[in-house]
């Protein structure tokens, strides 16, 4: 299987190409420079890998939550390439994404996610990691820090959102673990799209959807690119 992968939903941008279980990937912490940066980072990834859009199997995008420009940026973009050369699109959680990044990186398998939603609110999930397979535990909000569940157990949290509200956030999951400088990457979003059973989530072009959480923008359309 092949895949292009990216993930422009928060301060961080990243491509990458998945082959087989191989991971090639681009990621630079650059805020408000994702549309520039963001194309020249997947044609990287595809020239590094020798492949064309053409040979790929499908596009797998970071879906949402984040920032509303990064969301509309990836999903067009995402739709773009998928429409162009006729593929399908595999949308996945930006916080899922975040989560599976994090279990591997310090070897938790409890993760709570959070992204700082600004306005006094985070984007939340709470999830379990196996290998490469990362369940949602609830649902995924946009709520207060003092408002986020989690069942019982030893959890680590991951996300912005725990350097803007570490208090609040740790008493609620009555951990002091957690790392803040963690962002969804492109290599994470692809290997959960290739994750078995996953290909049943596929979707043509016209339905990758943005995910904001927040009401007040969900129904609002997501830019092309021109």
């Amino acid at each position: 299987m092949k895949l292009l992968a990216l993930d422009t939903a928060t301060e961080a941008c990243s491509a990458a190409v998945w082959v087989d279980g191989a991971v090639l990937e681009r990621y630079e912490l650059a805020p408000r420079r994702h549309a520039a940066l963001i194309l020249p980072m997947l044609e990287a990834v595809l020239a590094e890998a020798g492949l064309s859009v053409k040979q790929l199997d499908a596009i797998a995008v970071g879906r949402g939550p984040g920032a509303f420009t990064g969301v509309r940026i990836a999903i067009g973009i995402a739709q773009g390439i998928a429409f162009a050369a006729d593929l399908p699109v595999a949308p996945i959680s930006t916080l899922a994404a975040l989560a599976l990044g994090a279990a591997r990186e310090f070897g938790y398998s409890h993760l709570a996610a959070a992204l700082d939603a600004r306005m006094g609110e985070v984007y939340w999930g709470a999830y379990a990691v196996t290998g490469h397979t990362v369940e949602l535990l609830g649902e995924e909000q946009c709520c207060p820090p003092t408002a986020v569940a989690a069942p019982p157990g030893d959890w680590f949290g991951a996300g912005s959102g725990w350097l803007a509200y570490p208090e609040a956030l740790a008493q609620r999951l009555a951990t002091k673990n957690w790392q803040g400088n963690r962002y969804p990457r492109a290599g994470d979003v692809a290997w959960l799209a290739a994750a078995p059973g996953r290909r049943s989530d596929w979707v043509s072009a016209d339905q990758a959807l943005p995910v904001y959480l927040r009401n007040r923008v969900a129904n609002r359309p997501a830019a092309h690119p021109r």
